[in-house]
């Protein structure tokens, strides 16, 4: 059995700052669960370019709110609490938080290694370096 606090993971490597947000990374690759799953928070008035080629994400909002605009066809989706969005198409999209910090719940397939962090065109590579507990 796993078991980790959202603290005990702030407290550690577990958490990585994108400049825009801040992702811990609970549950990761090396725990070989076949996904992964983090809380990540989107900064209040930021806005954050995402094209994930090579992962689907799962996104649940907990608290704030903002809106996602997927870039292929311009269309904007709010969020709030309560709201989950699904990239299940690779989606390229602008992820923006309003005047409060957005606090999203994201499971991602495949499983993240721990250090991602987006490149110039928002995408997460695959083959980052893993965290070692």
């Amino acid at each position: 059995m796993i078991v980790r606090t959202l603290k005990d993971c702030k407290n550690s490597e577990r958490a990585v700052n994108g400049g825009n947000w801040e992702s811990v990374r609970m549950l990761l690759k090396n725990d070989n669960m076949g996904f992964s799953f983090n809380i990540t928070t989107i900064f209040a008035n930021t806005e954050t370019h995402i094209w994930y080629q090579n992962h689907l994400e799962a996104v649940y909002c907990m608290s704030g709110r903002g809106e996602v605009e997927t870039l292929d066809d311009g269309k904007i989706y709010p969020i709030e609490p309560g709201t989950l969005y699904v990239l299940d198409k690779n989606d390229n999209h602008l992820l923006r938080a309003s005047e409060e910090d957005m606090e999203l719940a994201c499971v991602f397939n495949p499983p993240l290694n721990g250090k991602e962090v987006h490149d110039e065109n928002g995408v997460f590579a695959l083959n980052v370096e893993a965290l070692v507990d």
